[in-house]
């Protein structure tokens, strides 16, 4: 089992307890929300939107412009929990989990990498650092889908209107900047929300205050009288009617909290749009009987309809890095400054206040506060070209499915990880780190590390894939599982089933630029938009 790194896994007892941030005043998509138990055995919508999240809940808002909508999401709403509405409480947020309830839902991959999930109003948007930076353009390309750029772009700023604020960089993130310049990482982009070589100050979706903005304030663009949020919902299986020649999605069937089940039903001309996100969305196919005819029949499973792929082509963007205790305590700062290099790794920094956990006696280290700042620098591959696969762990979708994501199977990667962890170390070395280091006693300076530095010989290839495989952690980017020209089309259809599509990190092969939240929400904004105009020619 790899060690982890990670300043979420390193001091796995932190109970995090910080101020609160200013509070915000009451979100309009308050008034749309209805809970599960509420809903009546059968109804009828236009569209039927599973998973309330990233993609959502842009596509949600975007359809019901002109269609009656529902949104139906398992986990609760955010408003009123401080750790999930503050950037101060992100690790708290996904600390603390339990098995069903809790708005991050842990996970452990086959190799032991724990991982996390949103299970809330909002989706992960409500449950992560909150950095924005648009796709790379090579994304566009590479993803098997055709792409109005025009559309892409007005997407996007629809998106960033609502929700996306310039960032005040603190301590160690202005230190984090002028170090990458520091080590080449070159040229200086100031902010932007684009994916541009070099160092740049990235979009975030915490505001002046601190407080989140996340996909589920786009639904104050909703259409409040054709459109139902529907929360405590929780997606059992999709209604796929099957004929000799054709299958039909036709609703879907869905547990409320209370052990109730209900029945949404579309309309002539309807759709389901799946987007339970990378984890949820192949099991939820999976769980309809939408995938490898053998693996069902194994399961129990009544087949609906063969798609071989489904939960195949799963990847998650290893992330590796140092932490080190800076001399001085320093403000928490998640994700704001990034490098982009052209050698195949991005480098990011946060800098997290934790408890102070020391022995009983201590003899050398006597802090003036009970509370330490831990500061990472960590770097995340791009693409990744290492894929797993994803299988149920039961028939229960309430439970993790089974995720195994072969990081640094393909060879590209581990050079990638290897050369972004060089970098790191020139980041080290640079003048401007040379303040978070300590006095040794018999003179010199060194940084003080929480769990493993970089290998003394950096050059060494072995030693430093040795680094990369045992400090291996997530950086929450995992996607796939019903992946473009597999199992959905350019057009995100799946393919062999008339009125289902996926829409989410799922269907993509590879992660958009240094961070894909900010394509996840374009995304459910532009397939929106392609939905409404594909009925109005129709």
């Amino acid at each position: 089992m790899p060690e982890k790194f990670c300043f979420l896994f390193l001091i796995i007892s932190i109970l995090v307890s910080l101020p609160e941030s200013n509070s915000q005043q009451s979100p309009s998509y308050l008034g749309l929300l209805s809970n599960a138990t509420e809903f009546p055995p059968e109804d009828y919508y236009d569209y039927i939107i599973v998973g309330g999240g990233t993609a959502g809940c842009p596509v949600a808002a975007t359809l019901s412009e002109g269609f009656r909508v529902l949104v139906l999401e398992r986990g609760g709403v955010p408003v009123g929990d401080s750790n999930l509405m503050s950037g101060d409480g992100f690790l708290a947020a996904l600390m603390e989990v339990d098995a069903f309830e809790s708005p991050a839902q842990a996970f452990t991959s086959e190799e032991g990498v724990p991982n996390a999930r949103g299970r809330v109003l909002g989706g992960s948007s409500t449950i992560n650092a909150g950095f924005y930076s648009r796709a790379d353009l090579g994304f566009y390309e590479r993803s098997g889908m055709k792409w109005d750029l025009t559309l892409v772009n007005q997407s996007y700023e629809w998106v960033e209107k609502a929700i996306v604020f310039r960032p005040e960089l603190k301590s160690w993130q202005s230190t984090v900047r002028d170090a990458f310049l520091e080590a080449g990482i070159a040229p200086y982009r100031g902010f932007t929300l684009d994916h541009l070589v070099g160092t740049k100050i990235g979009g975030s979706t915490f505001d002046s205050y601190g407080n989140r903005h996340s996909a589920a304030d786009l639904l104050s663009y909703a259409n409040p009288a054709n459109i139902n949020v529907v929360v405590g919902a929780s997606v059992e299986r999709i209604v796929v009617v099957v004929n000799s020649d054709s299958r039909k999605a036709t609703g879907v069937v869905f547990r409320d909290r209370n052990g109730g089940h209900h029945r949404a039903m579309v309309k002539d001309k309807g759709e389901i749009i799946v987007s339970a996100g990378a984890i949820g969305s192949p099991q939820l196919l999976l769980l309809s009987g939408i995938g490898a005819r053998p693996y069902l029949s194994s399961m129990g499973i009544p087949v609906a309809h063969h798609s071989p792929y489904v939960g195949h082509f799963m990847y998650d963007n290893p992330r590796n890095g140092i932490s080190i205790v800076p001399p001085v305590q320093m403000d928490h700062s998640l994700i704001q400054v990034v490098g982009i290099t052209t050698s195949g790794a991005y480098l990011e920094a946060a800098s997290n206040i934790v408890p102070f956990l020391s022995p009983a006696n201590p003899v050398f280290i006597r802090p003036a506060s009970p509370y330490v700042t831990v500061a990472t620098l960590m770097e995340k591959i791009a693409g990744p070209l290492s894929a797993g696969s994803l299988t149920l762990a039961s028939t229960d979708v309430r439970e993790n499915p089974n995720v195994r994501f072969n990081y640094f199977s393909n060879r590209t990667d581990l050079e990638s990880c290897i050369n972004g962890t060089r970098r790191i170390g020139e980041v080290l070395r640079s003048g401007a780190m040379d303040g978070f280091k300590f006095q040794e006693w018999f003179g010199g300076r060194e940084f003080r590390y929480v769990g493993r530095r970089l290998p003394r010989d950096e050059w060494n290839e072995e030693e430093m894939g040795e680094f990369c495989r045992r400090t291996v952690s997530t950086i929450w980017h995992y996607h796939g599982g019903c992946v473009v020209g597999k199992v959905v089309d350019a057009d995100l259809k799946v393919i062999g089933v008339h009125g289902l599509r996926v829409v989410d990190g799922s269907t993509l092969t590879v992660s958009p630029g240094t961070n894909p939240q900010a394509t996840l929400l374009m995304m459910g904004r532009y397939f929106g938009v392609k939905m409404l105009r594909e009925r109005r020619i129709g």
